[in-house]
């Protein structure tokens, strides 16, 4: 096979193939795509001639460049094509698609692929997302160049490693590779988020499925609520509790609270029994209260403890909790006494006692009150975060700052994202 350096797909879809006298046996329709090592490679042409296509395999060719593609086999021998949906073509299933960009975050349309020779192969080395790549399409690549150099410019590529894509469309799962997998989960939920929403329903489902469950467990939240209800009413009932059972109780509450009663109880039902708990107790208050708003995970000690002791149960509990700025102080019936900033707690002698430094004029907040009174509460006090606390003085939770924050202030992209 003689392969000559790079070519874009563009410069190969239309082109003659020549059989080993120099006659035609057809133009170039598509290109059939498997998956290879390290790279996706191309399996075969799909040639067209008077209307009927035919399949022409890589190995029956004997030059592949961007000037001629010749065959080492004659038209007669070629085995008629009909498209299926079992394969996976450039054409008709690669080009114009939307894929993500994993390195830069972003949902993008391939416009060209660039494929190189490896191993007397084909494989798919880059897409181009830029301009370059319509203008190729085109057959105004020159003229674009030419113009650009007018303005003293050059016309740049804008060209994406296949390493940093991860398909969208089930489809395109036959190509994708592990490196994409693996760089998804350490993007920000937000950004996980911002992509699924800037895509079709459908694509936004099947790209949501296709996560990690502690990668879709953080996105999830992140979401509005109308797509977390979309998301989880069509998921599986035992991945969506796999899911929820990962999420701080107060946000998987959020989310059973917008579902259907049976699939709630499902979901429930497959989550380890403490979770479901915890999430359940949250269910029962309304959504607009500072029940509704807290978390019911928080670290408490109780006040003969000394800063020794406290310093060693923090170390090992707080890895299993969200978000930590405070110690909560209870005494032996559970009501809240006092409550010690991680600052004081690392000032303090190690022989002191909780009791002795901790704050007891308390800022509570009732599990009925309005989320309102709450922001304004954890805003007047500077508060990284407000217990909840009932009339008989036992503690229920706490509600963060950046759940107060999500209310005044959701995120812009939260705020302008297209409900799937």
């Amino acid at each position: 096979m003689s392969f000559f350096g790079e070519v874009f797909c563009s410069e190969i879809i239309g082109k003659s193939v020549l059989d080993p006298k120099g006659e035609e046996i057809g133009k170039v329709r598509d290109l059939a795509i498997v998956k290879g090592e390290p790279l996706p490679k191309v399996s075969a042409l799909i040639i067209e001639k008077k209307k009927k296509t035919f399949f022409l395999p890589w190995t029956d060719l004997n030059i592949f460049n961007k000037k001629i593609i010749a065959a080492n086999v004659y038209g007669d021998s070629l085995r008629p094509y009909e498209l299926s949906e079992e394969s996976l073509l450039v054409v008709r299933d690669i080009l114009d698609k939307q894929i993500v960009d994993v390195n830069g975050a972003k949902v993008v349309r391939v416009n060209d692929i660039r494929l190189e020779g490896l191993n007397s192969e084909a494989v798919l080395i880059a897409i181009d997302v830029g301009v370059r790549g319509i203008m190729r399409r085109l057959g105004v690549e020159r003229g674009g160049e030419d113009l650009f150099k007018l303005f003293k410019k050059t016309l740049p590529y804008s060209l994406i490693s296949w390493n940093y894509l991860q398909p969208i469309a089930p489809k395109l799962t036959k190509i994708s590779l592990t490196v994409p997998r693996q760089m998804l989960s350490e993007l920000h939920p937000a950004d996980i988020a911002d992509i699924i929403s800037s895509i079709s329903q459908n694509e936004g489902v099947n790209f949501f499925d296709n996560l990690d469950v502690e990668t879709a467990a953080e996105a999830l939240s992140e979401l509005e609520s109308d797509v977390q209800k979309d998301i989880i009413t069509r998921m599986d009932s035992e991945r969506a509790s796999d899911i929820i059972e990962l999420m701080p109780p107060d946000e998987a509450a959020d989310i059973l609270s917008d579902l259907p009663a049976d699939k709630a109880k499902e979901i429930l039902e497959g989550i380890e029994k403490e979770e479901a708990e915890d999430i359940q107790e949250l269910l029962g208050h309304e959504e607009d209260t500072a029940g509704g708003l807290m978390t019911n995970v928080f670290l408490s000690f109780s006040p003969g403890m000394t800063v020794e002791e406290a310093s060693e149960k923090f170390r090992v509990q707080a890895r299993d909790i969200e978000t930590v700025y405070y110690l909560y102080v209870l005494d032996k019936d559970e009501k809240l006494v006092g409550v010690a900033s991680l600052k004081q707690l690392m000032l303090a002698e190690q022989d002191c006692h909780l009791a002795d430094f901790m704050e007891t004029n308390l800022k509570t907040v009732a599990p009925e009150e309005d989320e309102m009174v709450v922001a304004e509460l954890i805003s007047k006090y500077n508060l990284l975060a407000l217990p909840v606390v009932d009339e008989n003085g036992y503690m229920h939770g706490i509600v963060t700052v950046d759940d107060i924050i999500d209310i005044l202030l959701p995120p812009a992209a939260k705020r302008g994202r297209r409900k799937v």
